[in-house]
């Protein structure tokens, strides 16, 4: 655990993505990129969930610690009895954001393997999909038509972006049927139950505080991100900027990359061009490879980087014996979101936010990691939590 981690915690215990324009060919000046990146963080920050996640890091989820998917932290729980009905037969629907990069491939795989599970046990019937491909204005569509059908007995939904999303969302619990929204929130609490790991401001203080316990005062820090507008990849970047303003670091400027890696690797390669990156902060690690074979080509020290816990970076990570860390946005949580129905249509108490456990993986557990995960692919994420169901190790090894 590290220094600033525990100084922080106890700080909040006292006190307790979507165009990809903004990415340039000719990576922005520091003074400017300074200035608008303040705006952007006093916009999306917010003192009291900030604390909150914070304190959350160190609180002992309740449930058993070899299903985390159903484990939470401090719930609430509501009464869903008026949502009970008889038999396993219930058609659940699900309106995805979409499967655009490899966290969200490696999460609807987990999820479709659960399903299965489900659907075999008789716990539910039809399990009916819808994918945005990042489109606000498509899933707006598709939750519409799943509302207007009449036929879904529960409605999952993983929202393309925050504000835009949110009517939609609203609509969609005025129908009366159950509402789940996971992964990225909306602007309302009238889903039934939302369910997510600690958060983004967790994500991005866990990267920033390892940075700044890593580097040398006046070491210089790039941030890597890759979409804008999106709630838990903004909150990402303001927790960082938090951290990294009672820091003696120079953060040489933020970049939007579209979590493309010819694109991170351009930004980097500029940069270094420029003069010494002694750290690099993501908000999402795939690409982050990338980022490391720029320093590379440029015959420069690695830098001490926080990526994410998917397999390329884990592996090129030990190969290098780099300083890093794999901040983690628990991808078993796609599991969670069918159990959570499943539970609702039996009348069964869930939480109405649903915090699931968040822990980065370290050097002292990176080898544990990459062995149990040594016949995945390189886009494949250490902690999908699908080890046991039926179809591990296949349905994620030949994606």
């Amino acid at each position: 655990m590290q220094t600033t981690r525990l100084a922080l915690a106890a700080a909040a215990a006292l006190g307790l993505l979507l165009a990809t324009g903004c990415t340039t060919d000719t990576p922005t000046e520091p003074a400017e990129e300074d200035a608008s990146t303040a705006e952007s963080g006093d916009e999306w920050f917010v003192q009291a969930e900030y604390d909150e996640q914070l304190a959350q890091r160190d609180i002992e989820p309740e449930g058993d610690p070899d299903t985390p998917w159903l484990q939470a932290i401090e719930p609430e729980w509501v009464d869903t009895s008026q949502f009970a009905r008889e038999g396993g037969d219930a058609t659940v629907c699900f309106s995805n954001a979409s499967v655009s990069n490899p966290w969200r491939v490696t999460g609807w795989i987990t999820m479709q393997e659960q399903v299965k599970v489900l659907q075999e046990a008789g716990e539910i019937g039809e399990f009916r999909t819808s994918d945005a491909g990042d489109d606000d204005d498509r899933q707006i569509s598709d939750i519409q038509a799943f509302v207007d059908s009449g036929e879904c007995d529960a409605l999952i939904i993983s929202p393309s972006t925050t504000a835009t999303l949110t009517p939609a969302v609203e609509t969609a619990c005025a129908s009366g049927i159950p509402v789940i929204v996971f992964d990225r929130g909306v602007n309302t609490d009238c889903a039934t139950t939302f369910i997510h790991p600690i958060g983004g401001y967790a994500y991005g203080a866990d990267a920033a505080e390892f940075l700044v316990d890593n580097l040398e005062p006046g070491s210089t820090v790039l941030a890597l991100r890759i979409l804008p507008g999106v709630d838990v990849l903004e909150h990402r970047w303001a927790a960082a900027q938090e951290i990294f303003g009672d820091a003696d670091l120079e953060i040489l400027g933020n970049e939007f990359t579209g979590g493309d890696a010819a694109e991170i690797k351009n930004i980097v390669t500029q940069y270094l061009q420029r003069g010494d990156v002694d750290g690099i902060w993501m908000d999402a690690g795939d690409g982050a490879v990338a980022a490391i074979e720029a320093f590379e080509d440029a015959g420069k020290p690695y830098p001490v980087m926080a990526g994410e816990d998917e397999l390329s970076f884990l592996r090129k990570w030990q190969e290098t014996g780099m300083t890093a860390i794999a901040p983690v946005y628990s991808n078993f949580q796609w599991r969670t979101p069918v159990l959570a129905a499943t539970m609702i249509l039996k009348g069964e108490q869930v939480p109405s936010e649903w915090v699931l456990p968040q822990e980065p993986i370290t050097e002292a557990d990176l080898d544990d990691y990459l062995e149990r995960n040594a016949d995945m692919p390189s886009l494949h994420y250490a902690k999908f939590g699908g080890e046991d169901l039926p179809g591990f190790p296949d349905a994620w090894r030949d994606r």
